[in-house]
């Protein structure tokens, strides 16, 4: 899967699936607009993983 260039916006990013689809669209070069509820760490962990 290719995505770059791509934006994906992923709600409920903060954990489980979410965070690991908003990961995964990451890697493949995605930017993803994350959506979290209260917790940066979480948003950081997307990041971490490619995402701008």
């Amino acid at each position: 899967m290719k995505l770059a260039g791509k934006t994906a916006q992923v709600t409920g990013s903060d954990s489980g699936i979410g965070q690991q689809i908003a990961i995964a669209f990451a890697r493949e070069g995605a930017d993803v607009l994350v959506h979290y509820y209260a917790d940066e760490a979480e948003a950081r962990m997307v990041d971490a993983g490619g995402g701008t």
